[in-house]
């Protein structure tokens, strides 16, 4: 089997294979975390790394791990990247750690990136895995990105704690307290599934119809332009 490019890989994970919008995966964090556009993006970019270098460290020793015992060797490189990751956020970034709380530790367990160095790392050579993996997390943060730029100003009347409203809105009891809430989250990430889905399969469609369409003969055109 050939190894794949990097460009097909680009667009597999952030485009016809997202992570979020087409296996929907990670969605606890989806609806956890992204109530504010700061601990979205701290918290996409643990997953991306931690997924890219478990990747790449995954398939540098696969040849030597055993079958039987894979898992256990999965579970050790991500919980070595994940453990990494938070004792740098603690020390650099106290207030993020404390916000974001247990979801820095649960990346262990996200599906994103155990579904990539099961799937893929250790069938491909440590530099694609390490892309695969980076951009598993890019598409993923790409959508927990968005929904926070729309949850947060709604909810707290900021983007990145930076006030975008008026005082009045900021702090008169004028947000929208259900934007920060789990259910919101829910029913937008359902709406970017779905807007997302019917996109792709009305361009399928379209070029189904493309390629089926019977070509003209081959005097056709010579014969239309002569009349």
């Amino acid at each position: 089997m050939s190894t794949p490019t990097f460009g097909f890989v680009t667009k597999e994970n952030l485009r016809f294979n997202n992570p979020v919008l087409i296996q929907v995966l990670g969605i606890c964090s989806t609806l956890a975390v992204t109530t504010k556009v700061l601990n979205t993006l701290i918290m996409t970019l643990a997953v991306s790394l931690v997924t890219a270098f478990a990747s790449f460290t995954l398939s540098w020793i696969r040849n030597l791990i055993a079958r039987r015992v894979r898992m256990i060797f999965q579970v050790l490189a991500i919980t070595f990247y994940v453990v990494l990751f938070q004792l740098i956020l603690n020390a650099f970034a106290p207030e993020v750690a404390r916000s974001l709380g247990p979801y820095v530790g649960l990346i262990i367990t996200n599906c994103i990136v155990m579904g990539r160095t099961e799937s893929f790392a250790p069938a491909n050579p440590p530099l694609i895995s390490w892309w695969d993996g980076f951009t598993s997390g890019i598409g993923y943060m790409m959508v927990l990105l968005l929904m926070s730029l729309i949850r947060e100003p709604l909810g707290f009347g900021t983007i990145a704690d930076i006030p975008i409203f008026p005082k009045e809105f900021a702090g008169g009891g004028n947000n929208w307290t259900i934007a920060i809430m789990a259910p919101s989250a829910f029913f937008l990430v359902a709406i970017f599934i779905w807007v997302f889905k019917t996109d792709l399969l009305k361009k399928e469609a379209a070029a189904k119809a493309k390629k089926a369409a019977p070509p003209l003969p081959a005097g056709a055109a010579v014969a239309g332009g002569a009349r």
